[in-house]
């Protein structure tokens, strides 16, 4: 695994810039976001889908998540009522990942088991550089271990994950909390975990 320590507000392009690459030849990169560390790899790219696919069973993972950079292709891969985009408009980029259902562009493996996809804005820089440079969504999930549980520190996520990642971007200031999942699939938000995320609009 190739390993890069980026500054959190001002990262290093030339790291981003060869995690795009990796990400475009189907590889896996591991990069933070406002909440944990996520895993993954380009939408498109099916070797890379295959390679996330069996890391996820190896962890237990259960969520994937798709990392968007900014609100204009949202609605190219989730069914996004008036509400829903309300909501997300007032909370995103923040510590929220909204389940919304499924367009037909998402790759039906990546669908949840009732058709939905999680849709995730992070405020971090690196993020954000990464996913806008990549020019889609990266489908992401948390790092963490067989038995499921989060892995926050970058250098036992580096041990953990070095023969199954091709490159990881490190940065400061995690704040090692979960998101918050809102569920918009519905006609109600219904509030599925509170996490970092504020939940008390919806309360």
């Amino acid at each position: 695994m190739e390993f890069y320590e980026l500054h959190p507000v001002n990262p290093q392009i030339r790291f981003i810039n060869k995690a795009i690459d990796v990400l475009r030849d189907g590889g896996i990169v591991i990069f933070p976001t406002d909440t944990y560390y996520g895993i993954g790899c380009d939408l498109y790219n099916k070797e890379g889908i295959e390679k996330l696919l069996a890391i996820k069973n190896e962890t237990n993972t259960k969520l994937f998540s798709f990392i968007f950079s900014d609100f204009k292709d949202i609605s190219k891969y989730a069914k996004v009522s008036d509400y829903a985009f309300k909501i997300m408009k007032k909370l995103l980029p923040g510590p929220y990942t909204f389940i919304l259902p499924a367009a037909k562009e998402v790759p039906k493996k990546l669908w949840s088991k009732r058709k939905t996809v999680g849709i995730r804005m992070p405020e971090h820089n690196v993020c954000k550089l990464l996913v806008s440079g990549l020019g889609n969504p990266i489908v992401s999930t948390s790092t963490t271990n067989r038995l499921g549980d989060p892995i926050v520190d970058p250098n036992e996520i580096k041990n953990v994950f070095n023969s199954q990642v091709d490159l990881m971007l490190a940065s400061s200031n995690l704040i090692a909390e979960p998101s918050s999942v809102i569920d918009l699939s519905g006609e109600e938000p219904v509030v599925v975990r509170e996490g970092a995320g504020d939940i008390s609009i919806f309360q």
